[in-house]
């Protein structure tokens, strides 16, 4: 490596926390927006914030985690122009900024992110970095669209494109799945395919374009659960069985999702149906999804050591519980049970900070891994 890029790398390391603290007091905000949403009193919110819920925790915190973890993969200096955009937009979200300059910032970030994994794609042209490809451009195609103004329910498919397509892509570049031979891909294809077409086809006609993702999810969530190794992991221990517990949940939550996309897309647009849609994906698919990866991303991204914890089971199952009380509320027409499942799926998100956090402290007190430097994936424990 050169010595100016060397230079460059130590540089943007530094970057990480400060990053990485917007990013999750964007969480923080948009989960007390999204409690304020559902009907839960949440004193001393800022007035525009339930409206900023869902740019706050999918372009705010989930754009800026997944643009620093890339920015760390990729070891070009370049790379953290991505993280620090969506940074910037996330700050402006919190500061109650304007809602264009943030767009603008997150555009910026999206198009770090495609360029990056451009160049993942040029140096490894495989199946995965095109996935990631993909969804790194759904994301772009959001951030464009809410600059023009667009409303966040139709920013929705795009948003739920950006985050399926990089979490399978994910999955497929960890190496976790079992070899698939050319039906699998031949079927792999057209499943993602679906969730890409729905986004485009919502520029034209919401609905059609919803149920039409919906179909592409659940084939999606049958993809992964029939090819990743979680049903021969959650038989093993430790580590590797809660990270397959995650999965395996998540993909579940994933054919919901789908399913309720593809039933009642007049309903994609406000009410409890509405609620049930996007929360069976974005907490029961994509904060699952979290919840397993974190011991895998959070020691290479800010070089320290998540031991796991069987304790960690908890969140997971508090995430569940909360999610089945919840979902139940919307479908029953119960708006007091969405409230309280709400506050449930909240509670389930602090205990995961609050014992990822438990567990680097106690880890810190022993070796860690310097800041520098990017921890290795742990092997076959996913």
């Amino acid at each position: 490596m050169k010595r100016s890029e060397s230079y460059g790398n130590t540089r943007a390391s530094l970057l990480r926390v400060p990053v990485m603290a917007l990013g999750g007091a964007a969480l923080l905000l948009g989960m007390a927006a999204g409690l304020a949403r559902a009907g839960v009193e949440v004193p001393r919110l800022p007035e525009a914030a339930p409206l900023r819920h869902g740019p706050l925790m999918v372009s705010g915190f989930l754009g800026t985690l997944i643009a620093v973890e890339r920015a760390v993969g990729l070891g070009r200096p370049w790379a953290w122009l991505g993280p620090l955009a969506s940074a910037v937009g996330a700050a402006l979200l919190l500061a109650g900024g304007s809602l264009e300059a943030a767009w603008a910032a997150f555009t910026v970030a999206a198009a770090v992110l495609v360029a990056v994994f451009a160049e993942v794609f040029r140096l490894r042209p495989e199946a995965s970095a095109a996935v990631l490809l993909a969804g790194a451009a759904a994301w772009l195609g959001s951030a464009l669209r809410g600059l023009a103004g667009v409303g966040t329910v139709e920013l929705v498919p795009w948003w739920t494109a950006f985050l399926a397509l990089t979490i399978a892509g994910e999955r497929l570049e960890l190496g976790r799945f079992r070899a698939p031979g050319a039906r699998a891909v031949l079927l792999f294809a057209p499943a993602a395919g679906l969730v890409v077409v729905g986004a485009l086809l919502t520029v034209a006609d919401l609905r059609v374009g919803v149920r039409v993702q919906g179909f592409g999810l659940a084939a999606l969530a049958l993809w992964l659960a029939r090819y990743d190794v979680a049903w021969r992991t959650i038989r093993s221990s430790g580590q590797a069985r809660y990270i397959a517990a995650c999965l395996l949940s998540g993909f579940g939550w994933l054919v919901a999702a789908g399913v309720l996309y593809a039933l009642w897309p007049k309903e994609f647009a406000a009410g409890l149906r509405y609620d049930a849609m996007l929360h069976a994906f974005f907490l029961g698919f994509v904060m699952a999804m979290v919840f397993g990866h974190a011991l895998i991303i959070l020691p290479g991204v800010l070089g320290v050591r998540v031991p796991y914890r069987r304790g960690f089971y908890a969140q997971l199952l508090l995430l569940q519980a909360g999610l089945v009380v919840r979902v139940s509320g919307d479908l029953a027409g119960q708006a007091s049970l969405r409230e309280a499942g709400a506050v449930l799926n909240v509670a389930a998100v602090l205990l995961f900070l609050a014992a990822t956090a438990s567990s680097a402290l106690a880890a810190a007190r022993g070796p860690v891994f310097s800041r520098g430097s990017a921890a290795p994936r742990p092997s076959g424990s996913e």
